[in-house]
């Protein structure tokens, strides 16, 4: 399915959003970090991580209907090496499966090499997370390693998927 959606900048205004998003448990699951997001954490982000330019962050909206869904973001920007790390959150369980993270991902690569001009674009992601890596799949990503145990939470290791992009590859497939 081909979802309209739209990516803007994310602004201090959207930080009750952010939270409500980034701290649901359907989403959290999802997240290396799984501590609750607090206001005050946002806004440092915000204000030390996007206003610095080491992070490119984005509300996605549904245009089909009007609604604020979630958030994509470019972090750890590396102008020298050309490169970056990629994350999405989908906020509304009612929005979830309908190929708005895949349509969001493909925006925010457009911009990654085509405002930024990097190289590659990198993620992480759960190996049991299928759904995930499928819409990463759809948006140009391949699958370059899995790393076994990689992360460590409340005692028990989890395999991670590294996936990325370059933009070569993404200039194939526009």
């Amino acid at each position: 399915m081909n979802h309209m959606v739209s990516i803007r900048p994310v602004t201090e205004a959207d930080t009750d959003n952010i939270l409500k998003w980034r701290n649901a448990p359907s989403v959290m699951e999802h997240f290396i970090y799984r501590t609750p997001l607090t206001p005050e954490a946002h806004l440092n982000w915000f204000r030390n991580r996007i206003q610095k330019g080491e992070v490119a962050q984005f509300v996605i909206t549904d245009e089909e209907t009007g609604q604020e869904v979630g958030s994509v973001y470019l972090r750890d920007i590396d102008m020298q090496n050309q490169k970056c790390e990629y994350g999405i959150f989908i906020g509304e369980e009612s929005c979830r499966g309908k190929g708005i993270g895949s349509a969001a991902a493909k925006l925010a690569l457009d911009y990654a090499f085509g405002e930024l001009g990097l190289n590659r674009v990198y993620l992480r992601v759960f190996a049991d997370n299928t759904r995930a890596i499928k819409s990463y799949e759809n948006a140009g990503f391949r699958c370059e390693g899995t790393f076994r145990e990689d992360v460590i939470i409340d005692g028990v290791g989890y395999d991670m998927v590294f996936m990325g992009i370059l933009k070569k590859e993404w200039e194939n497939n526009r």
